[in-house]
């Protein structure tokens, strides 16, 4: 991979511990490779609006890692869990996931051939055995019951749970990433469906809303599409 940039490293090690998050040199060096070949494949490829570094840094990897604490907390132990991120485009959260927490099973799920591709390209380069990769319309993917579906930036909390709800295990849960608290989304969502918790986020080095809302079947209802 290409030569770490001190600059970047500090601020990435600052965000890390913003967030209260423990990380490795290893893991932040795989950090700073994913943005490099986000980098670099976005040059080609278009993956992601956001091409200015430290806006990638703040924009996407702090977004992403601000998650990751709030996840740990709702799945507990994350051994032998799995976790499916809809939408993936260029791996987020799905990458970040997988890289802090090793434990996990990550599948990002896309419909662009060219993200995809991305992402297994990632996991072979950043040696990460935990993330997978799918092309295909999520409603139509049918793989082992998962523990969290994540999304972000993909659609309205309705339409999220009516395509991925054949994909939760039981017991299983939503959590939708969104910017501000989505009132009126949640307004609509179905009967078959429960937000249990709107939970605030503050992601260092970003002046904007930011919140998780976790959803759950109502008890007794049927949300497979």
């Amino acid at each position: 991979m290409s030569q770490p940039e001190p600059a970047g490293r500090a601020a990435l090690e600052a965000i890390v511990a913003a967030l209260g998050l423990a990380a490795g040199p290893e893991q932040i060096d795989r950090l700073q490779d994913y943005l490099a070949l986000l980098r670099r494949w976005n040059a080609t490829y278009n993956l992601t609006a956001v091409r200015d570094p430290a806006q990638m840094l703040s924009q996407h990897l702090a977004d992403c890692l601000a998650v990751v604490g709030p996840l740990r907390r709702q799945l507990g132990e994350t051994a032998g869990r799995r976790v499916i991120d809809v939408g993936s485009g260029g791996g987020l959260p799905g990458v970040v996931l997988a890289v802090m927490l090793p434990d996990l099973q990550v599948t990002c799920v896309d419909t662009v051939g060219k993200k995809v591709a991305f992402v297994r390209q990632v996991a072979a380069e950043l040696r990460l055995p935990n993330l997978h990769a799918e092309h295909a319309r999520v409603e139509s993917l049918r793989v082992p019951p998962v523990d969290l579906v994540v999304s972000r930036a993909f659609a309205s909390l309705s339409d999220f749970v009516h395509l991925t709800g054949h994909l939760l295990a039981p017991g299983g849960v939503w959590m939708a990433m969104k910017g501000k608290r989505p009132d009126d989304e949640m307004a609509g969502l179905p009967a078959g469906v429960a937000v249990f918790h709107v939970e605030p986020l503050q992601v260092p080095g970003l002046d904007a809303d930011r919140c998780l809302v976790w959803l759950r079947p109502a008890p007794g209802a049927l949300v497979h599409s």
